[in-house]
């Protein structure tokens, strides 16, 4: 791994963050891990990818994008921590009880898959979290993304017992994984 840099991206780098997730909703089990289809993310503008990159680079306070850069310049994966405060709604609309992290995004490329990559990747989104005062940090899986939720629970993420029905799928749901602050 110390051949990898892991580091936010940077606000001028949108071009990068949009050829990576249009590479994630190319991987054949996208429509179990993202909200969006490769044709949805294509067709948006510049200026999309320019505002959401800028959102999540270094220095932004509530959003993180996180990219693991191969040792040839190539970004090999990626995820995203948002903080989300006491007393709002999450984008499910289900009430937020306390400041936690909410990893997004997973994604590494399937030729760098299983070498800790991965694993890296999310002690650097926990780390960001913790240190934005995040009592815990949840994701949201696929009720079919078995692969998924193996390696959450081996990070150390549980089932918190809430499921979140898909709109876009009705009879779908989608389940909440959790790690609280200080079992990592």
């Amino acid at each position: 791994m110390s051949s990898y840099v892991i580091r936010s991206v940077r606000a001028d780098e949108w071009s990068a963050v949009k050829e990576l997730r249009l590479a994630a909703l190319r991987d054949p089990v996208a429509h179990l891990a993202f909200l969006e289809t490769h044709e949805e993310a294509a067709a948006k503008p510049d200026s999309f990818w320019k505002e959401r990159t800028a959102g999540g680079a270094e220095g932004a306070l509530d959003v993180q994008q996180i990219i693991a850069e191969g040792p040839d310049g190539q970004w090999v994966g990626t995820l995203t921590v948002l903080v989300e405060e006491p007393g709002t709604r999450d984008w499910a609309g289900f009430p937020v009880e306390r400041r936690q992290g909410h990893i997004v995004g997973v994604f590494v490329r399937p030729e760098e898959r299983g070498n800790g990559l991965t694993e890296v990747l999310f002690d650097a989104g926990l780390e960001w979290a913790w240190g934005r005062g995040a009592e815990r940090v949840r994701l949201i899986v696929h009720e079919e993304n078995g692969r998924a939720q193996r390696f959450y629970r081996k990070v150390g993420f549980v089932p918190s017992g809430r499921t979140v029905p898909l709109a876009a799928a009705p009879g779908e749901t989608e389940l909440e994984f959790v790690l609280e602050r200080g079992r990592d």
